[in-house]
Order: structure tokens, then sequence, then C-alpha cells
């Protein structure tokens, strides 16, 4: 079995780098929100799929719709938690945007009766908002 280990990391010191910028808490509270929203839509998502294999449907096209973009959307809010985990600048400006979409959300829900649930995602959409322009992250992302 000679030569199946590669000798180049054979050494005694392992390098180590030190991040020059710790991580501002508003940026980590920023990844941590947008991985929750994921995880809670991905839980619908998992509902509406269950849904579809279980119950008698009058249109299965539009539930199965409705689905997909569940799916999609708490994809899309995962590969945004980890880019902005990752400092990425470009994707700060669809994460703010997703945000920014609760806020139709959260009114149309209040409109339809439902302001125990309406109000919450207006206030999570506004906080993450903040979190994601505040000073520090925009430090952290390198924009200032």
């Amino acid at each position: 079995m000679a030569g199946t280990l590669s000798r180049a990391g054979a050494g005694i010191v392992t390098p180590v780098t030190i991040d020059a910028q710790p991580t501002p808490v508003t940026l980590r509270w920023a990844v941590r929100s947008l991985a929750g929203e994921a995880v809670a839509v991905g839980l619908v998502a998992g509902y509406l799929a269950y849904q579809d294999l279980t119950s008698t449907a009058t249109d299965l096209a539009s539930a199965l719709i409705v689905t997909g973009f569940a799916v999609g959307g708490a994809v899309l809010l995962a590969v945004l938690a980890r880019a902005v985990a990752r400092r990425r600048s470009a994707a700060r400006a669809p994460a703010i945007v997703a945000q920014l979409m609760l806020l139709p959300v959260g009114y149309y829900m209040i409109v339809g009766g439902l302001a125990w649930l309406g109000v919450p995602l207006i206030g999570l959409g506004l906080v993450v908002t903040a979190l994601l322009v505040a000073p520090p992250t925009t430090r952290a992302f390198g924009l200032e």
C-alpha cells in the first residue's frame, strides 16, 4: 500500500488562519433568522407534500405548484443563509428582498383575519432587514 497516502500534510504544525474580523452579533442573528425561516418554510412544504399525497385533490396541478413554491422558498432561504454566513456581499440584497416580501404577506394575513400570524411576520421581516443593513453587518460584508 505504499504511495496511497499524501505526505504533503505530514508536518507537525498545521497552518491556522485567523479571521481578521470576528463575526458581528447582527450578522450572526441575521444568519440564524434566515436559517430558522428556511426550516419553518421547509416544514410547511413537508406538510403540503403530505397533504398532496394523502388528501383528495380537486386540482392536483395547483396543489403541486403551491408545494413546489414552498420547497423553492425553503431552498432559497437556506442558500441565502449560507451565503450571508460566508459574507458574500451579493447575497445581502436578495436576503433583504426576501425579508421585505414578508410585509405584504403579513398585511394580507391581517386583512384576512389572521392578525396573530401577520403581525409577527411583519415584525420578523423588519427586524431581519434591520440586522442585514446594520452598520456592523455592512462592515463585515466589506461594503463600508
